[in-house]
């Protein structure tokens, strides 16, 4: 009982001295500053560029009805030094960048990646491993998210007994039209709620860890693993074993080529390496419309076709007048099916004037942010239900965000 209680005092007084930083204060920056403020660590960072928006309220519990529009870290702080005022909270009121990260970094002992787009994640992943401090990443979307300790133990590049960096778990980073923003794919509050609380746990475990002296050895708490939650499944959780560092890896192998001289030069391009940083252009000018034109379209009770590609969920929220649902999984699903097949169970969808091969009238794809719609219409053309470019296929530029804000300023947000 005594050793217990005497292990409990180690473990607050280390969480007393020890700082961590964290970037982004939305979803899942919000509950780990939360309770890592309630746990009492001494200095909390915050990074993060953003204002508090409405539409953030219900999953960034940080922030309330009066703080919308104010820069999200002076929101979170408010709240935090409310919870717990003896910890010392500093806030970066700016996007994280390869000039300005390793200033920031090297001013805390853990970091944790509360971010939700991958050029990010590689920047905060690089910069952690080459000033040394352990990594807790999370991630949300709909109804899953992913937890893992990265560079844990915090060994220096070349060292094979550290742990692995983000590029060792994904040396290649996903295809720009298949990354999804919570904003645009949608999010359950509880879940990126989920994966925050896990994320201050972890990183309560990787400050009281007692380490063990002159050994290499990594203890079996300490292998890297990824932790994957589902909330609609049974059970929830479950974990992936991962291997140790890659001995080719860019950042953390003998064979670095990212240095803290290239990322300060800007000789690291993070947008480059992973695409875009901004929403994917994949179709031409000729084949969107704006909101407005729609509005006008529909007006004149031109005959055509609109398809809502968001899930049900969001459809259920709202829809434009007229339009039909095909959940964009549903649609690129059809990939692994033959052309011909795939072609009939998309037209099996369509309502039947649309799914006839005479008819000429257009279809337009709408979604939230005008990000899926592209790639609905992309599919819809290779399928080639277009006929050649006999009928125009399209989509609502900036979805129904635009909508908002170019036709009916009382149209719902969420």
């Amino acid at each position: 009982m005594i050793e217990t209680l005497i292990a409990v005092g180690l473990g607050q007084l280390k969480l007393r001295t020890s700082s961590v930083l964290l970037v982004g204060a939305g979803g899942l920056g919000c509950p780990a500053a939360l309770y890592l403020a309630g746990a009492g660590v001494g200095k909390l960072g915050l990074v993060d560029g953003d204002a508090v928006e409405s539409s953030n309220l219900h999953r960034q519990v940080l922030h309330r009805t009066k703080n919308v529009g104010k820069l999200k870290v002076d929101s979170a702080i408010e709240y935090l030094e409310e919870l717990n005022p003896h910890p010392k909270y500093i806030a970066h009121h700016e996007h994280l960048s390869p000039e300005n990260a390793p200033d920031i970094f090297k001013q805390y002992d853990v970091v944790l990646d509360c971010t939700d787009n991958p050029a990010t994640r590689y920047l905060i992943s690089d910069t952690a491993v080459l000033l040394g401090k352990p990594l807790v990443s999370a991630s949300a979307l709909r109804t899953d998210g992913q937890l893992i300790v990265l560079n844990n133990p915090p060994s220096p590049p070349g060292d094979s007994s550290g742990g692995p960096c983000y590029r060792c778990v994904f040396p290649k980073p996903p295809p720009v039209e298949s990354v999804v923003s919570c904003a645009d794919g949608g999010i359950v509050g509880p879940v990126v709620g989920t994966m925050g609380v896990l994320q201050a746990l972890e990183t309560i475990k990787v400050l009281t860890k007692v380490p063990v002296p002159n050994t290499n050895v990594v203890a079996v708490e300490d292998r890297p693993a990824l932790h994957i939650f589902s909330g609609y499944s049974n059970p929830p959780f479950r974990t992936i074993r991962l291997r140790m560092r890659r001995s080719d890896c860019a950042v953390c192998s003998s064979k670095a080529t990212v240095t803290l001289d290239t990322l300060r030069s800007g000789s690291t391009d993070y947008i480059q390496f992973c695409g875009s940083a901004n929403s994917p252009q994949l179709l031409s000018a000729q084949e969107r419309i704006s909101a407005d034109q729609y509005q006008q379209i529909h007006k004149s009770k031109q005959p055509c076709t609109v398809i809502d590609v968001r899930d049900q969920t969001q459809f259920g929220i709202c829809s434009l007048e007229n339009s039909i649902n095909i959940p964009i999984t549903q649609i690129l699903n059809e990939s692994s099916a033959s052309q011909v097949d795939a072609l009939d169970n998309l037209r099996s969808l369509l309502p039947s004037d649309a799914a006839s091969n005479d008819d000429r009238n257009p279809i337009y794809f709408v979604c939230r942010l005008g990000n899926d719609s592209q790639l609905a219409v992309r599919k819809f053309k290779e399928l080639g239900v277009d006929q050649n470019g006999q009928r125009y296929i399209g989509d609502i530029r900036g979805g129904l965000k635009a909508w908002k804000t170019e036709v009916d300023p009382n149209w719902p947000e969420y």
